[in-house]
């Protein structure tokens, strides 16, 4: 995926390139309108392209994911207040006994 998503930023990004410099070395000299133009679409593409780089693939692990490693994945958890089920429990739980 890793790939894939690098292989369309640099598309995207050197689309932008030849868009400015077409701009600015040919289309101006029969259309300074039409290379404003060029240029303001050159302009728009890095944001598209940084979106596109980091958009999260349906393989891609996200940051919560566990890891693996289970003493990572439950220091990770006690710093977000959660409980992974271990079971037994401290005795903090529901409070629905007597």
């Amino acid at each position: 995926m890793y790939a894939q998503r690098r292989r369309r930023y640099f598309a995207l990004m050197g689309t932008c390139i030849v868009l400015f410099v077409l701009a600015c070395a040919v289309v101006r000299l029969w259309s300074v309108p039409a290379a404003v133009a060029l240029c303001l679409v050159a302009m728009v593409i890095p944001p598209l392209a940084a979106v596109v780089a980091n958009r999260r693939g349906p393989d891609d692990r996200w940051w919560d994911d566990p890891s693996g490693d289970p003493q990572s994945d439950e220091w990770w958890d006690e710093l977000d207040g959660k409980r992974r089920g271990s079971g037994s429990g401290s005795g903090s739980g529901n409070g629905s006994g007597s």
